[in-house]
């Protein structure tokens, strides 16, 4: 802790080194607004300035373009909005131009407009029009990166022309953020890509050596005079009808609902979905799992997806807690069962957020969200007796979060989340309370995140308390992070410490998959930032790590390793490799589910490579290879993975992904199962076949058909013999346990989702989806059934096919408000 201490001192003292000369853009308002159509015919873009003399930042730090590649890029402003005018010279059979859903860069020059309205350097809101004339959209910010999944409704248009393209844009002043000023200075910058060489160019030059955010490196837009922010209101108004077919089940639902964007202040948005509708989320990747952890899924549903940046601040929000499975389980009777099958799920009745940032650097933010109490049916068989259970109460979840930045790249966080169950616990009919009980939980974090000005050199700092109140009590954990490390230059390193004690536990609206450690990391990277003769890019890092438990401070494992990642100057192909070794003992306190146990294993090495060829060609592929084994006396572990990844290029309009990968574990040793007091483990053979189809056509930029496929099949076999875990972490075979002694342990698992959705944008912001689905799923314990006779077997399973169309309609106040005054 000293050696720390020592470092962040002579960190602090560089705070306020460095300065850049910026780039000015002077930007003068119109009383005509340009038409949006590619054409820079209208009078405002003759004498408009022009922003030009672009610098390239990759491959090449510091190139300037040749004249037949130069970008011009000129802009006005009236009371609704801010118009931007592109014109990106380039030879025609230089540029690439693939269609692609919203939000997809797929193989296509790009231009880009990004804008800082509190010119901090820490939060941008970035604008991308394709060649094809797709666009883009992200908010970007140094700790979360570009967040795509964030969207808003302005328009573009672009023309291809003889000696280039040509982008016209009108970003609506309802998708920035600002407060109104008398003379206010923008943060601005522009972007261009050249997908053919994979050139990226700014206007303002980027200096990627620093380490620095993007926007670090914005330039400055002058000229916004007497600008009011609109009335930020917007409706999402949608109709959907869903019907779900599942072996001779019928299901059909309808649903109207609403969402709204409100801006409570100039800063600050009210978002709210008032009914609830996910009809259209896809399938979840499930794959066998017999490790000790829950499975993690990304989220798909849209309203938990964008703007919530803030309450993702120190990894405390895992947003699929919000509406998954019911955390209780009914306590059954002598002679009851469950009426049907158990719910996999709880209803979202309604869910709101309120998010923003002052001008000063203040973040603010606040979510809630109540989902709907669920019970289950039970029935006595013997007297046809029925009662209900209730599972999962009537719960609320909640985030607050305050976060101050400043010195145009550090911040310090604040925040709570907080889920409230309805009532004191779960009972059952007869008042005893169920093996679940109902529990509250609050977590608290105190978050830093320090630069200096320079960006040179960086520290972390955090510490986050949880404290639940349970049937039997309350519980109170704590977790810490300590990291400094120098963030710039092509040589890079880190120094952290993490630690959580035993009843740390966020799980009831994060994600945490173990708790009591105490690891020590470091890292260290080596970068090219010019090509060489061979290379565009080169990077190379190692890393080590020494862990523990927290309460008794014992050791549990030491690792370390290698990565390279390389990109060839001419072939644009990518390539690379990685090892990691565990050598000596390493205790895994896991695995054996009991409080104080451990397996033992012995010299662990994992190592891979993996290619991925240029995509811009009609055909190119990924591929990668791996291997793991153990140099333990007594066994004979190895593991083997490929996948391989081709993909046809058809036309700019069609494109088609096929996956393969194969994984062969031999002789692998996992837990199974108890027998009385005793820890039983297995030794066996796994294999896992995963196959996937993805393809689209995107008729143009507003109009898609895409397809997906996935067929996900493991199957696990075990020896005969099976093995006692000893109190010293070794297994043997002293009871002489068989499989027999287990009930069924062998496994074969496997999954069959289908998915085909047409999209249509059929005004801006508002899109008519249709969408297939079509799922199987099969689990026995025939484990030495091959891929061929288990694929047959799940085709024969109950299948269940699902049809939904959706339909999202968005209006804005303002428009609404001039159609009321008869305005055009």
């Amino acid at each position: 802790m000293k050696v720390f201490s020592t470092l962040i001192l002579a960190f602090l003292l560089t705070l306020n080194l460095g300065a850049q000369d910026k780039k000015k853009y002077t930007i003068t308002r119109t009383d005509t607004a340009p038409k949006i159509d590619g054409v820079l015919n209208d009078e405002v873009w003759k004498t408009a300035q022009i922003a030009t003399d672009f610098v390239q930042f990759e491959p090449t730090v510091g190139k300037t373009m040749p004249e037949n590649k130069r970008t011009e890029v000129k802009m006005t402003y009236d009371d609704t909005g801010i118009y931007i005018a592109a014109y990106l010279y380039d030879t025609p059979e230089d540029m690439m131009k693939q269609f692609t859903q919203r939000d997809d860069f797929g193989q296509s020059d790009f231009f880009a407009a990004v804008f800082n309205p509190n010119n901090d350097a820490q939060n941008n809101t970035e604008f991308f029009v394709f060649s094809s004339g797709t666009q883009a959209d992200a908010s970007e910010s140094p700790g979360n990166g570009e967040d795509f999944r964030w969207n808003a409704v302005w328009e573009s248009a672009v023309k291809t022309v003889n000696d280039g393209w040509i982008v016209e844009m009108k970003i609506p002043y309802r998708a920035l953020r600002f407060t109104q000023q008398e003379n206010p200075i923008w943060g601005i910058q522009f972007h261009r890509h050249y997908r053919t060489t994979r050139e990226q160019n700014t206007w303002n030059p980027v200096d990627v050596t620093s380490g620095a955010g993007i926007g670090f490196f914005n330039g400055e837009l002058e000229g916004l005079n007497n600008l009011e922010p609109p009335t930020r209101l917007s409706f999402y108004p949608f109709a959907s009808y869903v019907g779900d077919r599942f072996d001779s089940e019928k299901i059909d639902d309808f649903n109207v609902g609403l969402d709204i964007k409100y801006g409570l202040t100039e800063n600050f948005t009210l978002d709210a979905t008032l009914i609830p509708d996910f009809s259209q989320v896809g399938f979840d990747d499930v794959q066998l799992n017999l490790g000790p952890f829950e499975q993690a899924f990304s989220e798909q549903r849209q309203f938990f997806t964008e703007g919530v940046d803030l309450f993702r601040k120190g990894g405390l929000f895992f947003s699929r807690r919000i509406g998954s499975a019911p955390i209780g389980n009914p306590l059954l009777g002598t002679n009851e069962v469950e009426d049907g099958d158990f719910p996999q799920k709880t209803a979202l009745l309604n869910a709101v957020k309120v998010s923003g940032r002052t001008k000063d650097g203040l973040g603010i933010g606040f979510f809630n969200a109540i989902t709907e109490k669920t019970d289950v049916d039970i029935t006595n068989t013997q007297t046809g007796e029925k009662r209900s259970e209730t599972i999962e109460p009537l719960t609320n979840y909640n985030i607050m979060v305050v976060d101050q930045q400043f010195n145009k790249n550090s911040s310090v966080t604040l925040i709570n989340t907080n889920v409230t169950r309805n009532g004191s616990g779960i009972y059952s009919t007869d008042g005893v309370k169920n093996s679940s009980g109902a529990r509250d939980a609050n977590v608290t974090g105190l978050l830093f995140d320090l630069k200096n000005k320079k960006n040179t050199y960086g520290a972390i700092a955090e510490v986050k308390m949880s404290n639940l109140n349970l049937a039997d009590g309350t519980q109170t954990g704590i977790s810490t992070s300590l990291g400094f490390g120098k963030n710039s230059g092509q040589y890079r390193w880190s120094l952290s410490h993490n630690l959580a004690d035993k009843d740390y536990d966020i799980n009831d609206m994060g994600i945490l998959f173990r708790n009591n450690y105490s690891n020590f990391s470091t890292d260290f990277s080596y970068q090219i930032f010019e090509p060489t003769e061979n290379l565009n890019n080169f990077r190379i890092n190692t890393w080590a790590n020494y862990n523990s438990l927290y309460r008794p401070g014992t050791f549990t494992g030491f690792n370390f390793g290698g990565r390279v990642f390389a990109v060839g100057k001419k072939s644009l192909m990518a390539y690379g490799g990685n090892f990691n070794v565990q050598p000596g003992k390493q205790f895994d306190y896991f695995d054996p589910r009991v409080d104080g146990r451990y397996f033992i294993t012995e010299d662990w090495l994992n190592t891979g490579a993996w290619i991925s060829t240029n995509y811009n060609k009609t055909y190119a592929i990924d591929a990668d290879v791996g291997y793991e084994t153990l140099f333990e006396e007594g066994r004979t572990y190895q593991s083997f993975f490929f996948g391989i990844e081709p993909r046809i290029k058809f036309n700019e309009n069609f494109i088609i992904v096929y996956s393969f990968e194969w994984d062969q574990e031999l002789r692998e040793r996992r837990w199974i199962n108890f027998i009385g007091d005793d820890i039983i483990y297995g030794q066996g053979d796994q294999l896992t076949i995963e196959n996937s189809i993805s393809g689209s056509y995107n008729f143009n930029a507003l109009n898609s058909l895409t397809l997906s496929f996935r067929n996900y099949w493991s199957a696990v076999q075990y020896e005969d013999n099976i093995y006692k875990l000893g109190d010293n972490g070794r297994l043997h075979r002293d009871n002489n346990y068989t499989k027999e002694d287990i009930s069924d342990p062998d496994v074969n698992f496997s999954t069959w989702n289908l998915n085909l959705t047409y999209s249509w944008q059929f005004a801006p912001g508002s899109f008519l989806t249709a969408q297939y689905r079509n799922r199987i799923f099969n689990f026995n314990n025939n484990g030495s059934e091959n891929f061929g006779d288990s694929l047959n077997n799940l085709l024969d399973e109950p299948n269940g096919n699902t049809f939904s169309l959706r339909m999202v309609y968005f209006i804005d106040y303002n428009d609404l408000k001039n159609v009321f005054k008869g305005k055009s």
